[in-house]
């Protein structure tokens, strides 16, 4: 259970995914951005999509996670994988390229991964 909380998870048993009993390091959302990145990553290489599409991706998470915060509503279980999945997949997509900036890239190679 350490895990989660190191990765700045909150890991409210309510919000989290139980196995046998046994509370899930991640809440559900959490599990959603991991899951996320990971697929971000092949999604990335695969140039499947671009950066406009990566910050799409994002607003869901925004609009689940702000509504909820803001007590309009509760979210669920579900809703809150799969923003968080969607969210990942969107960060990776946009973190790769920047990564690749901050160690060396230049403009003109971001240009072209951007295309």
């Amino acid at each position: 259970m350490n895990i989660g909380a190191r990765l700045g998870c909150h890991q409210m048993p309510e919000r989290s995914f139980f196995y046998k009993g046994y509370q899930f390091p991640l809440c559900a959302r959490c599990t959603g951005l991991v899951i996320g990145y990971l697929m971000g990553i092949l999604i990335y290489f695969l140039k499947i999509i671009n950066w406009e599409i990566a910050i799409l991706l994002c607003i869901p998470l925004v609009i689940d996670g702000g509504s909820q915060y803001l007590k309009w509503r509760m979210s669920n279980q579900r809703l809150r994988l799969i923003t968080g999945i969607l969210c990942g997949i969107g960060i990776m997509v946009l973190e790769i390229p920047a990564m690749k900036l901050l160690i060396g890239g230049t403009i003109d190679e971001m240009s072209k991964l951007w295309k």
